[in-house]
């Protein structure tokens, strides 16, 4: 498994992470089978949020791993908060309860990576900065990041947060690919020149925050997968085609066409099936050619200007 540098930190991660969202369909034994077969492909690097399975997924996922010191060790923990029903809350209070629950759910003493989920409209930096300082201090977490955040509202952030934001988890596939579609169509008078999200995918490159892409099978918002979906048949031709060249399957492409991009992203896959689970970890031994890239970009319905 290829690795990089999380952001501006130190902290070497997988090309890859593990989306543990749905590790609460499996049974026991097919959680520890997950999990397991991950680390022997050398995807340890787990992203959790505590909304998912209203925290039972974390607990499932330590009791999965056998979370004890020594596997502590080797594996890198991420996790989010901020969402609350019917809500989003940055406050102090909140995010410091919201690690503790994860802690414990997670059973161990800190985070590698903490993530504010969607953006609070109601956002006091200076609340967030007194959490982060806290969480830092306390060695609870160790790295920062946000989810689902603009430019701005990452500025925002920094007015008084110290701690270097790392990453952005941003949803983006091959169908979901505004973010570099509004940078290709500049000056165009055509929806894909719409800027929806104030350039941060050149905001994240400049400021070293890795963009982690969430839902990268998805189209639309969990609308369905793209793959094997006849309401996309020339992106599956194009797709498959090309994973025929590179003797993989469909589901490796899609990933590698996410790490082609010079971003150096790194993608959150959701699957609880083995095999898939096998596939996209293979994409990091792939690099899709430029014009493979752009074959596929335009197959997605994309137009170049």
């Amino acid at each position: 498994m290829k690795t990089i540098k999380l952001g501006s930190s130190t902290l070497e991660v997988p090309v890859v992470a593990v989306g543990c969202m749905r590790i609460n369909s499996l049974d026991k034994n097919g959680a520890e089978r997950f999990v397991q077969t991950a680390l022997e492909l050398g995807a340890n690097f787990f992203d959790h949020a505590d909304i998912y399975g209203g925290g039972a997924c974390e607990e499932i996922f330590a009791d999965a791993i056998h979370m004890n010191s020594d596997i502590r060790e080797n594996i890198i923990l991420q996790s989010k908060c901020g969402i609350r029903p019917g809500m989003f809350d940055f406050s102090k209070e909140h995010i410091l309860n919201s690690v503790d629950g994860i802690l414990k759910r997670l059973k161990t003493d800190y985070l590698d990576v903490l993530l504010l989920h969607r953006p609070d409209a109601l956002v006091e930096p200076e609340e967030v900065a007194e959490a982060f300082d806290q969480l830092e201090s306390s060695g609870k977490v160790r790295h920062f990041g946000v989810s689902n955040q603009n430019p701005m509202q990452i500025q925002l952030l920094k007015k008084a947060v110290k701690q270097p934001i790392v990453a952005n988890q941003l949803q983006l596939s091959i169908t979901n690919a505004t973010m570099i579609s509004s940078g290709i169509n500049v000056n165009m008078e055509n929806e894909s020149a719409v800027n929806r999200d104030g350039s941060v995918l050149d905001f994240c490159r400049l400021h070293d925050i890795t963009i982690q892409p969430w839902s990268p099978f998805q189209y639309g918002f969990f609308e369905g997968v793209f793959l094997g979906n006849d309401k996309f048949p020339e992106l599956n031709q194009k797709i498959d085609e090309i994973a025929a060249k590179y003797g993989v399957t469909s589901t490796t492409i899609a990933i590698a066409w996410l790490l082609r991009h010079p971003a150096n992203m790194q993608p959150v896959i959701g699957t609880m099936n083995l095999e898939r689970l096998k596939d996209c970890i293979k994409a990091s031994e792939i690099t899709l050619s430029r014009e493979e890239w752009y074959e596929i970009y335009r197959a997605a319905g994309n137009i170049l200007p």
